[in-house]
């Protein structure tokens, strides 16, 4: 089954809501390398997503991700707000005008945002980021496509953003705040890469 626009909808207010239950953990992880506000600003983040959504949901798929990219960009502070905003707003470019998304758009919007994720932070792979979740992430919804559902393709990115999310912990952050603390941010997961395999399994659970 494809996702049209009340599927995407339906997806982001799950992520909305996993969001909020871990939105202590998020807090904790980035008190521990960072400024303890990852959590709190993913959190109002998407509650002010889901609220626009409850207001009208958009006629397509590609106009729901245009509206989480410029509500996130709009009120999520820090770093997060430009990343993930930039993530959703290149994956709504990618999937332009299309009433219905199958398994190669998703994977396909899912690599767009990598690449806006990347122009937007200038991180790469090792770098103690959220490319270090979403970029294995991208490979695996790529590779699950051939054959595979909506479904496979996102479970498949989400068990890849899970494994690359956990890579984290021995790295020395380059980019970030956490750059900063040198060979004391190694041991701690980046709460980045660990939002970003939290959204992804929440859009896997949500395509199910």
């Amino acid at each position: 089954m494809g996702c049209t626009a009340e599927r995407v909808a339906e997806a982001l207010r799950a992520v909305a809501r996993v969001v909020a239950e871990h939105r202590d953990e998020l807090v904790r992880l980035d008190r521990e390398i960072g400024d303890g506000d990852h959590g709190e600003n993913l959190n109002r983040g998407f509650a002010a997503v889901v609220s626009k959504l409850d207001a009208e949901v958009p006629a397509t798929p590609g106009a729901v991700l245009k509206l989480a990219a410029t509500t996130l960009i709009s009120t999520v502070g820090g770093a997060a707000g430009p990343l993930y905003g930039t993530g959703f707003l290149r994956a709504a470019a990618a999937v332009g005008d299309a009433g219905e998304l199958d398994a190669a758009a998703v994977a396909g919007a899912l690599r767009a945002a990598l690449e806006g994720v990347v122009a937007r932070g200038k991180a790469v792979v090792g770098d103690k980021t959220m490319v270090d979740a979403l970029t294995p992430a991208v490979g695996a919804a790529s590779a699950a496509v051939a054959g595979g559902d909506v479904a496979g393709v996102l479970d498949a990115a989400a068990e890849a953003a899970e494994r690359g999310a956990e890579s984290t912990v021995p790295l020395v952050a380059r980019k970030g705040r956490a750059s900063y603390l040198g060979e004391r941010a190694v041991g701690h997961l980046d709460p980045g890469a660990r939002s970003t395999s939290l959204l992804l399994r929440a859009l896997a659970g949500s395509a199910r």
